[in-house]
């Protein structure tokens, strides 16, 4: 196995952050600096990053309905409390993507670099569902652009999912991950979002999960996962 894939299975961080982690000359295999993310080891040895010995911890993967101004980040420095802070568990978790602070809904914190990885790099087309309230009623040809594709500052948009539910209610899918990529969409026609909440990732769907509140995944919650990333 890849040291960097080994590292991010070990929930040392992700596996673009351990390639970093990796090449700075900040790990250990059995006392020798290795900078090369690609150095093989089998699991046996001795792998220290920063003088700390990486220990395998089983692999963990947690649903949580983030409420409003939860920071999607490992910690927060500041006042405001981190999504990690909503899990209780020993396990170096980390969020699966961002979800922005005044967005709520679905977010993963899992310790697998690689499929956080997975479930967020652009290649693998994993569907993300939100709910989306306006401050305007939506015409139906502000839907229909948005079903085509709508050109933002950093390009066109891929076709989205829209399903109207109300005159200010949309749900829509996107398979991109864009910064605050649904509210410019919104900007782009001629709208604005006043509330978002992300109901689905890939084959999991918030359900009724409280406010606040989290769940452990079960094993096949996370296989369907790896199969919705490509990895059959």
């Amino acid at each position: 196995m890849r040291l960097a894939k080994y590292l991010a299975h070990a929930g040392v961080a992700s596996r673009r952050k351990s390639e970093q982690i990796i090449a700075a000359g900040r790990v250990r295999v059995d006392g020798r600096v290795v900078t090369d993310p690609a150095f093989g080891v089998e699991g046996g040895e001795e792998i220290r990053v920063d003088g700390h010995q990486v220990e395998p911890e089983g692999r963990e993967v947690w649903m949580v309905n983030k409420p409003l101004e939860v920071i999607s980040t490992a910690d927060e420095p500041g006042k405001r409390v981190a999504v990690v802070d909503l899990v209780d568990s020993t396990a170096r978790l980390y969020p699966v993507g961002r979800l922005d602070a005044d967005s709520t809904g679905l977010i993963l914190l899992s310790n697998d670099g690689e499929l956080a990885n997975r479930l967020t790099h652009p290649r693998y087309e994993v569907e993300k569902t939100y709910r989306v309230r306006l401050k305007k009623p939506v015409r139906d040809e502000a839907i229909e652009q948005l079903r085509q594709g709508v050109r933002l500052e950093d390009g066109v948009t891929s076709p989205a999912t829209v399903r109207k539910l109300g005159e200010r209610e949309l749900d829509v899918t996107i398979h991109e991950g864009r910064n605050r990529q649904v509210r410019r969409m919104a900007e782009a026609v001629g709208n604005e979002v006043v509330g978002l909440q992300r109901i689905s990732l890939g084959p999991l769907k918030l359900g009724r999960l409280p406010v606040g509140k989290c769940r452990l995944l079960d094993e096949t919650e996370v296989e369907r996962l790896w199969k919705d990333a490509g990895n059959e």
